[in-house]
């Protein structure tokens, strides 16, 4: 299902799209997005990123690894599609807890495409059966990320421990009683 917001449109990511982004066929994603997708896109430190399974791990169950994973698309005003960024859910949880992440080009930051696409995806998500919460988590100095978070009227739950990153802080946002 596409959510739609008033500048987006947030599609799922098919198998087939994932497998065109990971294996870097740039002209087969934009054939299957019917979108044109960034200059920068796909690279190495955006698959890793945004794909925290392997591409075998998403084959084997694509249905729950790329659960609620869209691409944020914006039509340029000449009317064609254009990928702006993704959000994304690193799968359905089991606990009923969902890690949502996301990213933006960077021509198109600071205009308030990732609060507004995030928050159509966990309001979309904290909807669903069985999701009780989504957490997003972010690096203390990331400002931009902070800024996010906070838009999305998540609350400080706690600290967890990145073997690269070092200290990552959480969020979270509990479904309405």
């Amino acid at each position: 299902m596409v959510l739609r917001t008033p500048r987006l449109e947030l599609e799922p990511m098919s198998l087939r799209l994932v497998e065109a982004v990971m294996l870097g066929l740039r002209e087969v994603a934009e054939e299957i997005t019917l979108a044109r997708l960034p200059d920068a896109w796909p690279n190495r430190a955006l698959v890793e990123r945004a794909f925290c399974a392997s591409l075998d791990a998403i084959r084997e169950d694509p249905s729950t690894r790329l659960w609620g994973d869209r691409l944020i698309i914006r039509r340029d005003g000449e009317g064609k599609r254009r990928v702006v960024g993704s959000v994304v859910f690193h799968g359905h949880p089991e606990d009923g807890v969902a890690e949502v992440a996301y990213g933006v080009e960077e021509a198109s930051q600071g205009q308030g495409i990732a609060t507004e696409a995030t928050q159509a995806c966990v309001d979309w998500a904290l909807g669903e059966p069985g999701i009780v919460a989504v957490q997003a988590t972010t690096v203390p100095w990331h400002t931009s990320s902070l800024r996010v978070i906070t838009k999305l009227g998540m609350d400080r739950v706690g600290v967890r421990e990145h073997e690269v990153l070092g200290e990552l802080l959480v969020f979270e946002r509990r479904r309405a009683r």
